[in-house]
């Protein structure tokens, strides 16, 4: 089964593991809600160009893997997930309000990570340093990974 997007003459396979914390770290996910949970990103995966691959939790946060378009950015596809199942859970699950005083279900912040199908970033360096003849090759950057 090919996981790829395609897009009229672009083939893309974009996957971003991303984690939400509830709002005052309340532990408002059970198997109830949880159920209700992957519902909801089962609905807004048939209405917009994104896939859940996988959904997990703990009572105060939650982990997804997502994939999707490069049209949408990653702040674009966080917030139409927050919102969308912070509405949904308050509407199926009214007792999570009361948990959650402040009408907020998710914190503001979240990770963000990039996922590779096909290898982690030694492996595409060798790829690319392999492109064509060995002796061909002229690295023209090199830099270490920082976080921002």
């Amino acid at each position: 089964m090919d996981e790829h997007i395609y897009k009229r003459h672009n083939k893309t396979l974009l996957l971003y593991h991303l984690v939400f914390p509830l709002k005052y770290s309340r532990g408002a996910l059970n198997s109830s809600s949880g159920v209700s949970l992957k519902d909801i990103c089962v609905e807004i995966s048939e209405r917009y160009e994104l896939q859940f691959l996988e959904i997990g939790y703990e009572p105060d946060h939650v982990h997804f893997l997502v994939q999707s378009v490069p049209s949408m950015s990653v702040s674009k596809l966080v917030t139409l997930i927050k919102s969308l199942t912070a509405r949904e859970l308050f509407k199926r699950h009214p007792e999570i309000k009361q948990l959650l005083w402040g009408g907020n279900f998710w914190t503001s912040g979240y990770y963000a990570n990039t996922v590779g199908q096909y290898g982690n970033k030694d492996v595409i360096k060798k790829y690319i340093e392999n492109q064509g003849k060995e002796n061909e090759y002229q690295k023209v950057h090199l830099e270490q990974l920082r976080l921002f």
